[in-house]
């Protein structure tokens, strides 16, 4: 049994599909089961199947759509990622001591899709405690791209990026601190959009065995990914929305429209390289011909601005502010042994890693000078987007790179163009737009030459995740978007 029919379509049109009565929830669902029972020996994107509810939610969704009932998910077969809490289902982060860990409810993301009328097939693999742009663990194994087994498919949404890769449903659900989102989009040729930070509620998104408390963890955002841009726009206008357990946050409830509808009149900084941490060829020449395209296409493009933030500067309190995040929860042996590694730094060391090594054991009072700085920050970004709409940056320095599990990541090395670099300075791209907590879409651009998808973000103003979705939609519309990897094309 081949491809159907059905098997790349976009969320958008499966839903137009299924109004028109051209094809059944349940057959869709089946088809998505299908896909993953015949191809997923190969990848391991799904991690935990759920196929029996997913088709019993597929049979109620028919049975609405009979009704005349028309919620934006309604019959919409789509994974989601391991570490969201599914009840009756473990989570676990790939933690091994916490495999038999099985939630007691939905997170609020999962409730919401449910209740827009979502078909959840399953749950995609991770990395140990989400810590990785590789998804592996020891309790389900490791998680190959599909368009090279023999490297990785991103992280720590890598099972949800390669899911979406090989056409087990149009919609998966994500989270991203340091990437997570919009890396696997970048190396499995998908999309994704990290949100604003704290519009999409979290509540449920919780490591084992912690309780489901609404929390917003400073830097995390939770976020939807697709095998299109308007298919972004549909998840997330489920998933966002204040937590009815938090009180005073109704501002999150009505974004702004897009600042424009043309291309044209976009007005676009792009940005290929930077000396901190360069990016290879494949991707520079992936964004000089995006670059080119928009011109032609009437974008206002510049390649500079003074008004655009310090990527050095600001990449180092990144690294600071996510470590000290991170490192709270880090056993006592090796919070110790940082503590005694950062003694011994010398202060004139500016590295990525010097800096992600205070970061783990930065004292309050640095914290309260790095949120200053943090805030300066986003007011830097705030007067840059009254010149620009968008910035369009890199997501990583390189396509996806050969599967590396050595244990340490600070000695693994990333080869950019014959040169190697700390495997852990990629964090710089991401944090772009995390560390001033703003909204990211994550493009797919076409296939390097060794046959790896190429990507880049765009970064848009605080609150307006509007505009750089319709950026997105726009460029696929006019230059194209997704491509399914060859070997699972069929």
């Amino acid at each position: 049994m081949g491809q159907s029919t059905w098997s790349f379509k976009t969320a958008v049109e499966l839903s137009a599909a299924l109004k028109a009565k051209k094809i059944s929830a349940v057959e869709l669902a089946r088809d998505a089961i299908g896909r993953i029972e015949r191809h997923d020996d190969k990848i391991n994107a799904i991690c935990v199947r759920d196929f029996e509810r997913a088709l019993e939610a597929a049979r109620e969704a028919d049975a609405a759509l009979a009704r005349g009932e028309t919620e934006p998910l309604l019959g919409i077969p789509l994974t989601v990622k391991e570490s969201y809490n599914i009840a009756g289902l473990p989570t676990t982060w790939g933690i091994p001591t916490q495999k038999d860990f099985i939630a007691a409810e939905d997170a609020l993301a999962v409730t919401r899709v449910r209740d827009a009328g979502g078909v959840i097939l399953g749950k995609t693999n991770v990395p140990l405690g989400l810590g990785d742009w590789q998804s592996y663990n020891e309790i389900y194994g490791v998680t190959k791209n599909p368009f090279d087994l023999g490297r990785t498919p991103g992280g720590s949404s890598g099972g949800s990026s390669a899911a979406l890769a090989a056409g087990y449903g149009p919609l998966s659900l994500g989270s991203d601190i340091g990437g997570s989102l919009r890396v696997p989009a970048f190396h499995c040729g998908v999309y994704a959009h990290k949100p604003t930070f704290a519009l999409a509620p979290s509540r449920g998104h919780t490591p084992p065995p912690f309780q489901p408390l609404p929390l917003d963890r400073d830097l995390a955002v939770i976020g939807p990914m697709a095998r299109s841009a308007a298919d972004l726009s549909l998840l997330l206008d489920v998933i966002a929305g204040p937590d009815p357990l938090e009180a005073g946050k109704a501002y999150r409830l009505e974004l702004p429209p897009p600042r424009h509808h043309a291309l044209k009149d976009f007005r676009v900084l792009v940005i290929d390289s930077d000396p901190l941490l360069p990016t290879d060829r494949s991707v520079r020449g992936a964004i000089e011909k995006l670059a080119l395209d928009l011109g032609k296409a009437g974008v206002t493009v510049a390649r500079t601005s003074p008004l655009l933030p310090d990527f050095a500067a600001s990449s180092r309190l990144y690294m600071r502010m996510l470590m000290s995040f991170l490192g709270a929860n880090f056993p006592v042996d090796v919070y110790q042994g940082a503590q005694t590694g950062a003694a011994n730094l010398s202060p004139d060391d500016r590295s990525l890693a010097a800096e992600r090594l205070r970061g783990i054991v930065l004292s309050h009072r640095d914290w309260v000078m790095a949120e200053g700085g943090r805030a300066h920050l986003r007011a830097q970004w705030r007067k840059l987007f009254e010149t620009f709409d968008a910035v369009i940056c890199p997501i990583m320095p390189t396509p996806a790179y050969p599967h590396d599990h050595s244990p340490e990541q600070e000695k693994r090395k990333i080869m950019i163009d014959e040169a190697d670099h700390v495997y852990a300075d990629q964090l710089a791209w991401p944090g772009v737009a995390t560390l001033p907590g703003l909204p990211a879409t994550a493009i797919p651009l076409g296939l390097s030459a060794d046959g790896l998808p190429v990507g880049v973000q765009i970064v848009g103003p605080f609150l307006e995740d509007r505009t750089p979705l319709k950026l997105a939609e726009l460029i696929e519309r006019e230059f194209g978007g997704f491509i399914p990897p060859p070997m699972f094309a069929d």
